[in-house]
Formats: structure tokens, C-alpha cells, sequence
């Protein structure tokens, strides 16, 4: 039989080449990598942005926020365009736009460009990212193999925040703030080429865009998310704040009530009918917010107190990504033995601790001590708990509602990150002015001349004084992170149960001896 025959005897969306799933594998973690690292690769390069587009400080945080905020917000639309219009198709579609958007975003020469490009990348994002997770569902067979692709991509996506601090320090130090987005465009290429070849296409399915929806949660989410930040520089007696909390709590009472009545919702309720379904939601929500306050504010802390360069404060992050993916390794071998609810114990209680021990950080804390000891504990703890509720939250339901299910996991993970660096913004504003009161006085008696005219002009306090009002914001912060974490615990403790069908479900076995 010649090439091209076999070629028009495959089934139409087939692989062209078929049968490697090594390969496949490959192509979706990478997918998932370049979008989850966005989130993070451009928080090293913030002040060079800053000085070459001429950003406000308060404009500058847009940059982060435009990407997290249309990602998290569109990612149930997009787990329904997959199961609609075909996962593979989907699936290149947002690679392709994100790929674009990246460079846009490089060649951005005015700031309106570049939160423009961001949030084209975060629609683009939003797109693949839960068309990835349900490609892993149509690929792999359920049971040991599909575990294992699990565990590939849960590690791939706890990690990628790490990787992309570290890229982004490289990046900014070696080369140019633009090659932060630029660096996007031969993978997002790559990637595209390489989709047809690997991946076949699932099965389509009718029926229709739920738009009413996706618009609802996408501005109540986008109104709480900034009804946060805004009352940390404003307060909450605010009159902007007050209107974007109560807005927001319309559109997504709104929401609930078009999910409820809509033939096809993007989030079908009866996702949260399953209780271990609804908890790993809940204990995902939680984590993610505590876990983005923590690279955030470790971020400014290794730069701004330790004064780390680029490169050392991403490298300072390499032994939580180690951790992380050990953490993730251990879970997906013993998790068809134990089930869910040990590792999303252990992982909580990890959680807790790190973060606990991280609230206790000062100006005087060193990198192995106030740093990087808590910071392993909790990654460890975040590595156990990915793997487990990335699989527990696809378990048990229908192919043609994995990428719905898949959706709504990577939204409560970003959902949660966002609503949690917005709060504990909060709490750090607060804290800081607090603690700034505080240290004026000092600063008005021991400070040199020059300081006390460039504070003056630029109203930030310098180094120490400066030190301890930034120590003291994140302090406050991460009490505030640990409380979160302590609510993830607190889910998997009362509603997580372990459930004999579940165990052979995860071993991929139907007959007994695993309860």
C-alpha cells in the first residue's frame, strides 16, 4: 500500500502520525507551560517596562492583571468551544492567537499596546489551556496511562510560574524586557506545527456558545478582582470600590441564575453535584490565591530588600519547581492506593506551615531563612496537592464534559490567584501605610539631606526605613495567605471522602481489593 493511501484511509481528523503518545504528551505540557509561565515571566521585567513605555505605577499592574483577569474569565468559554467545535482545532486556534499577541505585545511601542496585547494573549490562553487538559482525556486511555500524562501535565502547570521567573530574570538581564513576549513565538509555532501531526481531533458535539454566561462571570470576576485593588489605594469607603464590589455581586448571582436555566451552560451545575468534585474546587481556589501572593511578594522581597539582580531573584525560585515536581511524582504513584484525600491533606498542612513560617519574615531575614525554607515546604505541599486535584476533578465524567470540567479547574485556579493577589494587595497596602506612619519619624530624624529631598519629590521611604515598611506589608500578607490555605485544609478534611470506586477508577482496574 503506497503513503497516500494510507494517508486517505485514515478517519478524518486522525494524526498524520499516529501512535506516539510520548510526542503528544509533549506538545500539550508545552502548551500548557508557555501559558501558565505568562503569568509569571513578566514580573521580573515590570520596571523595565516601566521605563521604556512610560507606565504609571498604578498603570503598571494592568500589565499582570489584563493577562490573569481575560484568562481566567474566558476559560469556561473556551472548555465549551472545544467540546463544540473540535478540541484539536480549538486547541491550535488559541495557540496561534496567543502566538500572535506575543508579538504584538514585543513590539508594543505605547502602553495601550501592550494591555492590549495582554489581553489578546490571555484570550488566546484561554482558549488552549482547558482544550490541552481535555486532550489529555481523548489521547490517553483512563487508568495507569492517563494518570501518568496527569501527573506530567499537573507538574508542568504547578511549576510553570516558577520557570517563568527564572526565564523572565534571564531574559530581561541577558537580552531585552521584549524577548519576555517574544520568546512566545518560535514555541507557539512550533507547537501549531507539530498538533496535526500527534494529535488526532475529538469527536464534535452540537449545540451553542453560552455568551450570556461567559460575559456574567467574566465582568463579575474582572469588578471583584479590581474592586480589591482599588481599595487599596482608595479605601473601602470609596464610592468606585463599593459600586465594583456591588456590580460584581450582581453579574455573578446573574450568572448563577443563566446557569441554572440555560440548555447548555459553559459551567453545567451538576459539576458540583459530586462532593470530592466540589471540594477540589473549593481547596484549588483556596491554594492558588495563597500560592500567586507568594511569588509576588518573594519577588519584591529578594529584589527590593535582598537586592537580588534578574537572574538571582529567578534562581532563588529553581528549588521550589524541584519540590514541586516530587511532590507531584510521589502523588501520582500512590494516589491509586490512598486516594485523594491523604495528599490533599498533606499538601494543605504543607501549605499552612510554609506560609506560616513565611509570615514571620523581616527586614533582617535572609534568603535560606526567611526565604527559601518556607518556600520549599509549601511547594512540596503544592506538588502533592496538582497532581491530586488535577485528576480528581476530571474523574468519573463524560468525555463530551471534560473540557467543561477541565475548564472550571483552571478557572478557580486563576479565578483564585487573581482574587487572592487582589486581597492580599489589600492587606499589604494597610499593613505598609501602617508601618510607614511608623517609620517617618525616623526617617525625619536619622535621614541625610539628599534622602529626605528625594522623598520629598518621590514620597517612598529609602533603605532601611524603606525595608521595614516593605517587610512588614508582606508579613501581614502572607497571615492572610496562610488563612486561605488554612480553608483548603479545612475542605479536604470534612468533604473530601475516600471512595472505593474512585480507587479503581485511579488503578484503572474494575474488580476488588483496593478499598
Amino acid at each position: 500500500m503506497t503513503t497516500s493511501q494510507l494517508i486517505n484511509d485514515q478517519k478524518p481528523g486522525a494524526a498524520r502520525r499516529a501512535g506516539r503518545p510520548g510526542i503528544a504528551l509533549a506538545v500539550i505540557a508545552a502548551c500548557q507551560l508557555m501559558v501558565v509561565l505568562d503569568a509569571t515571566i513578566v514580573n521580573i521585567a515590570l520596571p523595565h517596562i516601566q521605563d521604556a513605555l512610560e507606565f504609571s505605577t498604578t498603570d503598571l499592574t494592568w500589565v499582570v492583571s489584563a493577562y490573569t483577569l481575560t484568562f481566567g474569565g474566558l476559560l469556561l468559554l473556551g472548555g465549551r468551544a472545544g467540546d463544540i467545535l473540535g478540541r484539536r482545532r480549538v486547541f491550535m486556534t488559541g495557540i496561534l492567537l496567543f502566538t500572535f499577541a506575543s508579538l504584538l505585545g514585543g513590539l508594543a511601542q505605547e502602553p495601550w499596546q501592550l494591555l492590549a496585547a495582554r489581553v489578546l494573549q490571555g484570550v488566546g490562553g484561554a482558549i488552549a489551556s482547558p482544550t490541552s487538559l481535555a486532550l489529555i482525556t481523548t489521547t490517553f486511555p483512563e487508568g495507569p496511562e492517563r494518570n501518568r500524562a496527569f501527573g506530567v501535565f499537573a507538574a508542568v502547570s504547578a511549576g510553570g510560574g516558577a520557570i517563568g521567573l527564572l526565564a523572565g530574570g534571564m531574559l530581561t538581564e541577558w537580552l531585552d524586557w521584549r524577548w519576555v513576549l517574544f520568546v512566545n513565538v518560535p514555541i507557539g509555532v512550533l507547537i501549531a506545527v507539530l498538533t496535526p501531526l500527534y494529535i488526532s481531533e475529538s469527536q464534535r458535539h452540537s449545540g451553542r456558545f453560552d455568551i450570556a454566561g461567559a460575559l456574567t462571570s467574566t465582568g463579575g470576576m474582572a469588578l471583584l478582582v479590581y474592586g480589591f485593588i482599588r481599595a487599596a489605594d482608595e479605601g473601602w469607603r470609596d464610592n468606585l470600590t463599593i459600586g465594583s464590589f456591588g456590580v460584581a455581586v450582581v453579574l455573578l448571582l446573574a450568572f448563577a441564575f443563566i446557569e441554572s436555566r440555560a440548555k447548555e451552560p459553559i459551567t453545567p451545575l451538576r459539576m458540583f453535584a459530586d462532593r470530592n468534585r466540589s471540594g477540589t474546587y473549593v481547596i484549588m481556589l483556596s491554594l492558588a490565591a495563597a500560592m500567586f501572593g507568594m511569588f509576588f511578594y518573594i519577588v519584591l522581597f529578594v529584589q527590593n530588600v535582598l537586592d537580588y539582580t534578574p537572574i538571582e531573584a529567578g534562581l532563588a525560585f529553581l528549588p521550589v519547581t524541584v519540590v514541586i515536581a516530587l511532590g507531584a511524582g510521589l502523588s501520582q504513584r500512590f494516589l491509586p492506593v490512598l486516594g485523594p484525600k491523604p495528599f490533599m491533606l498533606a499538601g494543605s498542612a504543607l501549605a499552612v506551615a510554609g506560609l506560616a513560617w513565611q509570615a514571620l519574615i523581616s527586614s533582617d531575614s535572609s534568603y535560606v531563612g526567611g526565604v527559601l525554607g518556607p518556600m520549599l515546604i509549601f511547594g512540596f505541599g503544592m506538588g502533592l496537592n496538582f497532581v491530586t486535584l488535577t485528576i480528581t476533578a476530571v474523574s468519573g465524567v463524560a468525555q463530551h464534559e471534560a473540557s467543561a470540567a477541565s475548564g472550571l479547574l483552571n478557572t478557580t485556579q486563576q479565578v483564585g490567584g487573581s482574587l487572592g493577589l487582589s486581597i492580599l494587595t489589600t492587606v499589604f497596602g494597610s499593613a505598609s501605610k501602617d508601618e510607614a506612619e511608623k517609620q517617618v519619624p525616623h526617617f525625619m530624624a536619622d535621614g541625610s539631606a539628599e534622602q529626605k529631598a528625594e522623598f520629598a519629590k518621590t514620597h517612598q521611604l529609602p533603605a532601611p526605613w524603606g525595608h521595614e515598611v516593605l517587610a512588614q506589608g508582606i508579613s501581614s500578607g502572607f497571615v492572610a495567605a496562610a488563612s486561605m490555605a488554612v480553608l483548603a485544609l479545612v475542605t479536604a478534611w470534612f468533604v473530601i471522602k475516600v471512595r472505593k470506586s474512585d480507587l479503581e477508577a485511579l488503578a484503572g482496574t474494575a474488580g476488588p481489593g483496593l478499598g
